[in-house]
């Protein structure tokens, strides 16, 4: 294999990307680079392809792995090992959000739950910190719940609530308008707000059948 001009710029990206993310550079280059590889490469091809050193792909494929974007395989009468990255791009989205949810999202409630319990079992003077941590937790709470929603739905699901995001966006912001608000409060969601999101899904739905 040879890189063409747009794959390259594209590795180059992705590993610039990847390094703004908290992703080592290398890791996200050997992604990129198995994301547009027609055909499963080697450690050894991809060192080459990428002038990096071999220990510093496997290092990479390694944890690529355990991300579950990239798959070992085997090809009948080659001993070496292969890698292939996932194709599909909304299974890949969702491989990666579980995986930041479960590095990051999920010890941030944990941190979260027991900053505000030693907040509460502290003075008066605590007060405010416990009000602003509470508000941090039921926010990343929300998100997790949230996620937790969306990743539950089939892909062609998927793709169509992220189609009908712009109505969706358009629906919230005149519920906000009405309401006279700015900023988050965890009393916020209502019935209301709940069933325009499941008539914008049902709309979206009907565009894309």
């Amino acid at each position: 294999m040879t890189l063409t001009p747009a794959a390259q710029k594209f590795v180059l990206h992705w590993g610039e990307m990847g390094q703004a993310w908290g992703i080592n550079r290398t890791m996200a280059q050997v992604h990129a680079l198995l994301f547009v590889s027609p055909s499963p490469l080697d450690a050894e091809e991809i060192s080459k392809l990428l002038d990096v050193s071999r220990s510093n792909v496997s290092t990479s494929l390694r944890e690529l792995i355990t991300w579950g974007v990239v798959r070992r395989v085997h090809i009948i009468g080659d001993r070496r090992d292969r890698f292939e990255a996932l194709k599909d791009v909304m299974e890949t989205f969702r491989v990666i959000m579980a995986e930041r949810k479960r590095r990051e999202m999920d010890p941030t409630i944990l941190l979260l739950e027991n900053c505000v319990r030693e907040a509460k079992a502290g003075d008066e003077s605590e007060q405010y910190t416990r009000e602003q941590l509470e508000k941090m937790l039921d926010f990343t709470r929300m998100v997790t719940e949230w996620y937790s929603h969306i990743d539950n739905l089939p892909i062609p699901s998927l793709l169509r609530l992220f189609r009908g995001g712009t109505l969706i966006a358009k629906l919230f912001t005149k519920a906000g308008a009405r309401k006279g608000q700015i900023g988050f409060d965890p009393a916020d969601s209502d019935e209301s707000e709940a069933e325009a999101l499941v008539r914008a899904g049902a709309e979206a739905d009907g565009r894309g059948a």
